[in-house]
């Protein structure tokens, strides 16, 4: 059975290099890893205690948690708003740390990646993003990152999925990804 990976995207931009990022890993996962792109987040409410119960709690947001419970490990695909990490995604952790220290991000594998038009391709982000994660109870692979500078030149032309230098960084976080991942003892 292939090692699983959900892959969330900080932007709800259908053309966004991050979302192409997402579609790369999809597309190049090594052999025995499925990377799954989770498709609406765009439609999951903004955290509140007062809908997080069974009676109250939205479909969109159970949803969420049904399939991060599936997986195996976590990419966080983030661009960089502000300097820091897009709402949407801060918004995905805060659905999936509850209940707090059994979420779906318990222990799971975790890495984050990204790109960006500065000159650090979102970095700031991706330390964020790692940091809410991580207190959200993830496991962070803090050597497994990617931060692609300039991606409004260099993904003009050529999506990431056809980008040899991305792609191979990217498979190396994956392969980290599907390494971390404990197996049972038989």
């Amino acid at each position: 059975m292939p090692v699983h990976i959900l892959a969330l995207v900080g932007s709800l931009r259908s053309g966004s290099h991050n979302r192409q990022l997402a579609e790369a890993a999809v597309k190049h996962a090594p052999d025995g890893v499925k990377v799954t792109l989770y498709e609406g987040l765009a439609e999951v409410p903004f955290y509140n205690e007062d809908i997080d119960t069974d009676e109250q709690r939205p479909a969109a947001a159970t949803r969420l948690r049904e399939t991060a419970a599936r997986a195996d490990a976590f990419l966080l695909v983030t661009p960089e708003h502000n300097g820091t990490i897009p709402a949407v995604l801060k918004n995905a952790i805060d659905w999936l740390s509850r209940p707090f220290g059994s979420g779906a991000l318990a222990g799971s594998p975790t890495a984050v990646v990204g790109t960006a038009f500065g000159q650090y391709g979102g970095v700031w982000a991706q330390d964020d993003a790692r940091k809410s994660a991580g207190i959200a109870g993830a496991t962070i692979l803090k050597d497994a990152k990617l931060a692609i500078p300039d991606s409004v030149t260099r993904f003009a032309q050529t999506h990431p999925a056809d980008d040899a230098e991305a792609v191979a960084q990217l498979v190396q976080v994956l392969s980290a990804l599907a390494a971390a991942i404990k197996v049972p003892a038989s």
